[in-house]
Formats: C-alpha cells, sequence, structure tokens
C-alpha cells in the first residue's frame, strides 16, 4: 500500500439513541481518532456538516482526505440526512450497514428486528476472536449479545443502561440527586444518599451482568470470552469479574471490517 493511499481516511457512523459515535481510520485498519456528539433528529444536512467539518477541524484531518463512509444507525429518521451529506459533500458510495449486509448467521426468530450495532459488535468480536463470543455493550441500553463457536449470532439480552436508570432514579425520586457514577463509592455499604445510589447502580448494573452472563453462558453450553464494549464499559469492566477484554470502540472497529469486507479496492 502507498503512503497516499494510507492518507486517505475512512469515516464510520455509529448513530445511537443518545450518542453518535465516529471514527476515522487510515486505509490499513488503523484507528487514528474518534469523536462524539449528542445524537439529535432535528438536525438538517448543513447543520449536520458543520458537526462533522468543525470536529475534523479540530483533530487536524482534512474533509477531502475521507475516502469512504460505513454507516450503521438505530435512529431511522437520521438515515436521510446522513445520505445528504455524504453524497453531496463527502464521498459518492457508502456503505449503510443494516442486518442484512452483515456476513453472519443470525439465528433468531425475527432477524430483522435485531439492531444493526449489535449484529456488528457480534461479527466484530467474531473476526478478532474465532470463537464463543458474549459482547456486552453498556450503552444507552445493556445489550448481551451471543456469538456461537461457529460464528452465528444466537441473540442475548436487552436490559436498561447505567446513565438510563440514574437518570429515571432523579426524575423520579424527588430527593434523590444526580450523582458521578464515574468513580465506584470506596465500599458497598453506602453510609450516605450519594455512595448508596453509586453502590447501588454500579454494583447493581456488575450483578445483572455478571448473572446475565451466566446464565447465557449456561444456555450456550460453552465457556465464551466475555467482552466489554460502549462508553461505560471502563467503568463497569473493572468491577466485574466475568469480563476478559474491554474494547470501547468495537462498533467502530466492526464497521471498518465490513466496509473492507465490501467495499473494493481497500
Amino acid at each position: 500500500m502507498s503512503e497516499s493511499q494510507k492518507e486517505e481516511m475512512i469515516l464510520c457512523v455509529d448513530v445511537g439513541n443518545t450518542t453518535t459515535a465516529c471514527g476515522i481510520f487510515r486505509r490499513d485498519g488503523l484507528l487514528l481518532r474518534t469523536f462524539r456528539f449528542r445524537t439529535r433528529t432535528d438536525l438538517t444536512p448543513e447543520e449536520l456538516l458543520l458537526f462533522i467539518r468543525g470536529f475534523l477541524d479540530l483533530l487536524e484531518i482534512p474533509v477531502r482526505a475521507v475516502k469512504g463512509v460505513a454507516y450503521a444507525s438505530v435512529v431511522p429518521p437520521l438515515d436521510s440526512v446522513w445520505e445528504a451529506v455524504v453524497r453531496r459533500w463527502l464521498v459518492k458510495e457508502w456503505l449503510v450497514v443494516s442486518a442484512e449486509s452483515i456476513p453472519i448467521t443470525v439465528k433468531l426468530r425475527y432477524p430483522s428486528e435485531v439492531g444493526a450495532d449489535r449484529l456488528v459488535n457480534a461479527y466484530a468480536a467474531w473476526v478478532r476472536w474465532k470463537q464463543a463470543v458474549i459482547v456486552v455493550d453498556f450503552g444507552t441500553a445493556t445489550t448481551f449479545d451471543c456469538v456461537s463457536p461457529e460464528g452465528e449470532y444466537l441473540g442475548g439480552a436487552i436490559a436498561p443502561g447505567l446513565e438510563t436508570a440514574a437518570e429515571f432514579l432523579f426524575r423520579r425520586a424527588a430527593k434523590l440527586p444526580r450523582v458521578d457514577l464515574s468513580r465506584p463509592p470506596e465500599e458497598i455499604l453506602g453510609r450516605d444518599t450519594v455512595s448508596a445510589m453509586k453502590s447501588g447502580l454500579l454494583y447493581g448494573f456488575v450483578g445483572l451482568t455478571e448473572g446475565l452472563v451466566e446464565r447465557l453462558s449456561r444456555e450456550m453450553a460453552t465457556s465464551p470470552m466475555v467482552v466489554a464494549t460502549g462508553g461505560l464499559s471502563r467503568i463497569i469492566a473493572p468491577l466485574c469479574r466475568v469480563i476478559r477484554e474491554v474494547v470501547p470502540e468495537l462498533t467502530l472497529e466492526g464497521l471498518y471490517l465490513l466496509y473492507r469486507e465490501r467495499v473494493k479496492g481497500v
């Protein structure tokens, strides 16, 4: 691969319910930079372009260096907005990832129901480890996605996200404050309201994770690799004895892998 090709960039975009995550990959697969912004369904194409240009300028990456885009979304109203931006100002051809376009066998009753991001995670984990895997994605929801030893997507479980649960407590209980969840309490036994909330939320989700992983592994009849991803993975994973790897950008890595597989010339 020539030096000029290495400087060509692939923009990978994961549009989630709360946050849109973007990764800038070099053509040889090196993840150079990431940026995130709040997902807003009222954005116009021009406003979205300003967001993208602003972040690229901040990262000192010229817009003209972006030669390809891989896109996955769980927010359908934004699909046309992103398409307008990509086709008008970035690249003419782009990869829109869906359940049908991911090369993984989906063993579900209704395959079309599963979110593209969950299948991207499963695909990326299988490509990386080539063994049975459970991917735990700590985001707006906490999702558990199970991959068989043969690389089949088996399904999983969906629970509320950590921040979602914390926000619900704050909004629905008049005397409970918002709490900073970036650090666990020194003791699990909370001796004031804030530490009790931290303990209940953080270690409650640790218990949820460990319990579901144990039950899912039993039904899978194997000992899967357990991988944590998502924005909150670095907070929960150190407290959780079943998590063996933390790959916060697994979804973006999966999007790059799919782009490499599907688009000629990469």
